[in-house]
């Protein structure tokens, strides 16, 4: 689900009501039919998720964890370690520690860690691996998602030439990049950098929020990508529906110790089971499922440009996400109340802009013709 929906509107409060209702009705709880295009996954509701969660521990395996270890929350890291192709797998309450705990790990006691300028753990973590792990964190800019290779060079060059001279200890990378637009970097770009990190002894960490789609748009699968890198990170949120959390996989010597770190970062929660909740569940299928979603994408733009009031505009290295043009006479708030009220939601383009549709499972729940008809339905005052 949203996990700031989930948070919301009370969260666990708001749920157990609803778990002591009967296991029946919880398995055969009805979801929405709604199509949903601002949404990584389902974004199921508060009621969705609860039902979930009591189909869930009414099963015969089902135990809570205690304080973040065994039970559930175990099956859950083992079913990703598994799947990540790693020998262990962390549970954290948030992918900012988990990107944290990655490359402090990583970098130990050389400081330096190279990032993209628009990445997620330079821009929107609040400095945490500055100010809590005195780490140096280096954004090398540049006009795409890719972590440029003769960039990354100069630095370790540059570090190594210094007075006081420096090495790199961690390169973190971010594919797809949500500040772009969930942008991916190209299988070539990432290769060449982890051979280069590789011979220079510097540790890869991959932040990989949104992985599980890349094999949808690359050609490259899962396993593929982790092998490349000491570390992924993996977002149960976002895509597999999780209330929040996140995975951390890698070395078991680099992941275990990070068992006591995370209760000395204070996210060492009495009662992790209900955040997991559904993840794995999705995990079983989900590369499936997109691959999907997008066959049923693919019709509902056809039959937009078909129709030539909406114009579709595909990103270059794009994955989940496409920009909808509107003709620049239309109200877009309207525009977007309109189809919400029909059972498709979209977001309403800021001024000058487009708006931009996620692709997901949701679109599995109505026939792309009907999907279509409804946003062109909604240009009508």
């Amino acid at each position: 689900m949203d996990r700031r929906s989930f948070i919301a509107t009370g969260g666990l409060a708001a749920a157990l009501p609803l778990l002591g209702t009967a296991t029946a009705a919880a398995r055969s709880a009805p979801m929405s039919d709604h199509v949903n295009f601002v949404s990584d996954g389902l974004g199921l509701s508060p009621a969705e998720y609860a039902a979930q969660l009591a189909h869930g521990v009414a099963a015969k395996d089902f135990e809570p964890d205690n304080y973040s270890l065994g039970g559930a929350i175990e099956q859950v890291e083992r079913a990703f370690a598994q799947r990540l192709g790693k020998p262990a797998a962390l549970f954290l309450p948030t992918g900012t520690l988990a990107n944290h705990l990655a490359v402090r790990a990583l970098a130990g006691e050389h400081r330096r860690v190279l990032v993209q300028a628009e990445s997620h753990l330079y821009n929107d973590s609040g400095d945490c691996a500055t100010v809590l792990s005195a780490l140096n964190l280096v954004p090398l800019p540049a006009d795409n998602a890719r972590l440029p290779l003769d960039a990354v060079r100069t630095e370790v060059e540059r570090a190594a030439q210094g007075r006081v001279p420096m090495k790199i200890g961690a390169i973190s990378l971010e594919s797809p990049v949500r500040r772009l637009g969930h942008r991916y970097v190209p299988w070539a770009d990432v290769r060449a950098l982890c051979d280069y990190a590789r011979g220079e002894g510097i540790g890869l960490h991959l932040d990989g929020a949104r992985l599980f789609n890349l094999p949808q748009h690359t050609g490259h699968n899962v396993r593929e990508y982790t092998a490349l890198f000491d570390t992924v990170y993996v977002s149960l949120w976002k895509h597999f529906n999780a209330a929040s959390g996140a995975i951390l996989a890698g070395e078991s010597a680099l992941i275990e110790p990070l068992r006591a770190q995370r209760r000395m970062f204070g996210s060492g929660l009495p009662h992790a089971w209900p955040l997991v909740g559904p993840a794995q569940r999705y995990l079983q299928d989900y590369e499936q499922q997109y691959a999907r979603a997008w066959q049923a994408a693919e019709q509902v733009f056809a039959a937009l440009q078909a129709d030539g009031r909406l114009r579709v505009q595909r990103l270059p290295e794009g994955t989940s996400s496409v920009a909808l043009t509107l003709p620049g006479q239309i109200d877009a708030q309207a525009w977007a109340a309109k189809a919400g009220a029909a059972g498709v939601r979209v977001a309403a383009p800021p001024p000058g802009g487009n708006s931009m549709l996620q692709v997901n499972a949701t679109l599995l729940r109505r026939p792309p013709q009907d999907v279509a008809k409804i946003l062109l339905a909604a240009l009508v005052s």
